[in-house]
């Protein structure tokens, strides 16, 4: 196995690690997580299949492997990138929804308030 893919081996491990830590801690919720525990597995399993990387070389038309690597690894984690900036523009459109209502609700507070004082 060359000495690329073993350092993407042990790369990856670490990366699946950490993010398994992490879940374990809390610190990231689950549904997050299962991106990089997939780009995590992809990367592994280019890693491990050492005639995998030469056939996507061959496939793409490009004559070196650390290049190829290099796109496979830029493209997974576009994915990734991608995935989490829906999720964060989930979380906006959820946060100016709740801040909205919770606007309404305190004008209907203070609303009422001056009604019950005026009485």
């Amino acid at each position: 196995m060359p000495p690329i893919q073993v350092f993407l081996a042990a790369i990856t491990l670490v990366l699946i690690c950490a993010v398994l830590v992490q879940v374990r801690r809390a610190h990231i919720r689950v549904e997050y997580s299962v991106s990089w525990l997939v780009a995590g597995v992809l990367l592994l399993l280019v890693a491990l299949c050492p005639g995998l990387l030469p056939y996507l070389a061959d496939t793409l038309g490009l004559d070196d492997r650390p290049l190829t690597l290099l796109l496979l690894v830029g493209c997974i984690f576009l994915f990734v990138l991608f995935r989490l900036s829906i999720v964060v523009s989930s979380l906006k459109d959820n946060n100016i929804a709740l801040a909205q209502r919770l606007a309404i609700l305190e004008y209907h507070l203070n609303r009422n308030r001056r009604y019950e004082e005026n009485r």
